[in-house]
């Protein structure tokens, strides 16, 4: 995969995010692709990349539960969360955030949630974007920090 970005050039970036929007749509996480594309940019560039493509993929999953909303029963999914986070409000800005930090499924969970209730998009779109680009800042830096430890 790296060496398909490289090739990329310019359009590398886009390529990546365009990878990020992808693996919204599949159970992987984007996670260890941050880490790749860290290596790749550095943690600033990877920071944006990594936030604009995982927002769209938030907003992939949120079309999702828009389209499966009376099919799906989302709440079961609900319960595998903390106990002082269940009890919030699906569309409770506290819930979008720190619901997306959740390790595993946390994020395509919310968003898939967020669209089968019926969350307000501009409150799931500017929660996304805040959690996205802190999530984002700290795996990229922490990789490139890794990184160079490593070299």
């Amino acid at each position: 995969m790296e060496k398909f970005i490289r090739m990329g050039g310019p359009l590398g970036s886009i390529i990546c995010v365009l990878i990020y929007g992808a693996l919204g749509a599949t159970p992987i996480p984007s996670e260890p692709f941050t880490i790749v594309v860290s290596g790749l940019f550095g943690p600033l560039q990877t920071t944006w990349i990594a936030c604009v493509g995982n927002v769209i993929a938030a907003m992939l999953e949120f079309l999702v539960g828009k389209k499966i909303g009376d099919v799906a029963d989302f709440e079961r999914r609900r319960e595998n969360f903390p106990n002082w986070l269940k009890k919030l409000p699906i569309d409770s800005p506290v819930f979008l955030l720190l619901g997306r930090a959740l390790p595993g499924y946390g994020p395509k969970t919310v968003g898939i949630i967020s669209g089968v209730y019926d969350v307000p998009i501009w409150r799931f779109l500017w929660t996304a974007i805040v959690a996205n680009v802190v999530g984002a800042a700290l795996l990229a830096f922490g990789a490139s920090s890794l990184l160079h430890l490593i070299r």
